[in-house]
């Protein structure tokens, strides 16, 4: 018998706020003792997380999860959706790839299929939990593509989940954006929405007043919060839209200077997250060869398309400034699609990321040739680094479709259960590794940051603050200011009112009396 009640977190824009909101949701209904679980049907991202059986989902759920307090599942991101580039995706499906779609076919001949999906793992959550939030995605006032939409108000109809639509004010025309939104829903999904919140407000909301009686009094839904703006959330993005907001040049008055390297199909960029907990190190992102400048660290993060996003540092310039920066004996560490870059060749024969051609050249700093593979390896791993004559116990994870392979004798970064990983330089500045989160890992983290100091002349820092500690203060400030923001007494009068009330009917399977 289901006994989950669900809450829908949906934005009238990209990047509204929506995942920060259910991430607070899932924390706060969690510190309320209620068993709490994420969900989103469909999500489309290139920053996934791997849950602890080894399948793919998007970061977004597997981070809220952890605000709730419980292990990430597939369920709670069935359908993840991978651009590949040349309007093409790998779709992955219960954490696994079922293959590559163009958006036509995708839209065409999926949809039945992800009604089905929706219904059955919303299905199984919905019996072993008490709360479920529930993330759309874009906005469902996308009106050429509603008919065969799977995650928003479609969503909403088969769960029965009240709605909560998101504006962000920081962008400006919050009150056309919130207004326009709920005029272009169908009737049916409209009386959903129980109201809305408006997010990232900075300034005094005495102001704000007028604006908000004004959108009831026209709309006839509540305004149920103002969240304000919260600088240095350290909560991990899953949207490389949030790149836009970091700077390409360096900053003088930070003793590290850390360039990452964006190509056009990063992922998995939030390795880099934990730099920014630092109080001397500046992360930026470049993407061209003149905001490389030099760097202390030049990181290559992962990519979802490793030969288009070679090819774009050859074509760029980037490549050859890369080059000048390792003769210079900068430090250079790539990761994943990153380290793969750092060979000499790679090779996509079966054409498993990319169609537009099936191998190139690499940065040949690294002696070692990668095969794209059809199969793709995800997996959570921990072992040992090996730096500078010491031992880091480190954990991780890996996703990456390809095997590397190396014609002579050279030193492994880590040191795993079952077999070795990655490269690093007999002098300690060039490093490769497909283990994903190694900087997470503070202890390794603080040793290498300190050879960085050391190489500048400048003295250690020990002490460094541990991400997961970080983070879990982070879910707490978020839930706390939420939880400050918003009327929490009406939304949850709201979300048992809706079940008596507006239950799709249709979904009685998952209702069964015991």
């Amino acid at each position: 018998m289901q006994k989950a009640i669900p809450l829908m977190i949906q934005g009238t824009h990209s990047d509204a706020g929506k995942s920060m909101i259910a991430t607070a949701f899932c924390r706060i209904f969690s510190q309320d003792g209620y068993k709490t679980a994420p969900y989103k049907s469909q999500n489309m991202a290139l920053n996934s997380y791997i849950t602890a059986e080894g399948k793919e989902i998007g970061r977004a759920q597997g981070v809220q999860a952890e605000a709730a307090g419980i292990g990430a599942t597939t369920d709670m991101n069935p359908i993840l959706i991978k651009p590949t580039g040349n309007f093409e995706s790998q779709i992955v499906v219960h954490g696994k790839v079922f293959r590559n779609m163009k958006a036509g076919e995708y839209r065409q001949d999926f949809y039945s299929q992800g009604i089905k999906i929706i219904e059955e793992t919303y299905g199984r959550l919905a019996v072993k939990y008490d709360r479920i939030v529930i993330e759309g995605a874009g906005s469902p006032a996308e009106v050429n593509l509603n008919d065969r939409e799977l995650v928003n108000m479609r969503v909403a109809r088969i769960t029965g989940a009240p709605v909560i639509l998101v504006g962000d004010i920081e962008k400006g025309g919050v009150f056309a954006s919130l207004t326009g939104t709920l005029q272009l829903l169908e009737p049916e999904d409209r009386i959903r929405v129980f109201g809305v919140i408006i997010n990232k407000f900075r300034g005094d909301v005495e102001l704000l007043k007028p604006g908000l009686e004004w959108f009831e009094n026209y709309t006839g839904v509540p305004v149920l919060g103002v969240i304000p703006y919260i600088d240095n959330l350290n909560i991990e993005a899953e949207d490389s839209v949030v790149l836009q907001r970091y700077t390409s040049s360096a900053d003088a008055a930070k003793d590290l200077d850390i360039a990452v390297i964006r190509y056009p199909m990063i992922s998995n960029f939030t390795d880099v997250d934990p730099f920014f907990l630092e109080q001397d190190c500046h992360v930026r992102f470049v993407q061209n060869p003149e905001e490389l400048g030099q760097p202390d660290l030049l990181i290559l993060p992962g990519s979802k398309n490793t030969i288009e996003d070679m090819m774009y540092l050859h074509n760029s310039g980037l490549g050859s400034r890369i080059l000048n920066l390792a003769e210079k004996n900068t430090h250079i560490f790539g990761i994943c699609g990153g380290y793969q870059m750092l060979g000499k060749r790679i090779e996509d024969k079966f054409g498993t990321e990319t169609s537009l051609r099936q191998s190139c050249n690499g940065l040949d700093l690294i002696p070692m040739k990668t095969l794209i593979t059809l199969d793709k390896k995800t997996v959570l791993s921990e072992g040992t680094a090996v730096y500078r004559n010491r031992r880091f116990p480190v954990k991780g994870y890996e996703i990456h479709m390809g095997e590397s392979y190396f014609k002579e004798n050279h030193r492994r970064f880590i040191k795993l259960n079952n077999m070795d990983d990655g490269y690093i330089s007999s002098n300690g500045q060039l490093i490769g590794t497909y283990f994903h989160g190694i900087f997470h890992n503070t202890e390794f983290r603080e040793a290498f940051l300190n050879s960085l100091r050391e190489k500048k002349g400048l003295l250690p820092i020990t002490g460094r603050a541990s991400s997961q500690k970080v983070k879990e203060e982070a879910f707490n400030r978020l839930a706390d200011t939420v939880r400050k923001s918003v009327n929490l007494d009406l939304i949850c009068e709201k979300m048992h009112e809706f079940q008596l009330t507006g239950r799709k009917k249709g979904f009685e399977k998952y209702n069964k009396p015991d």
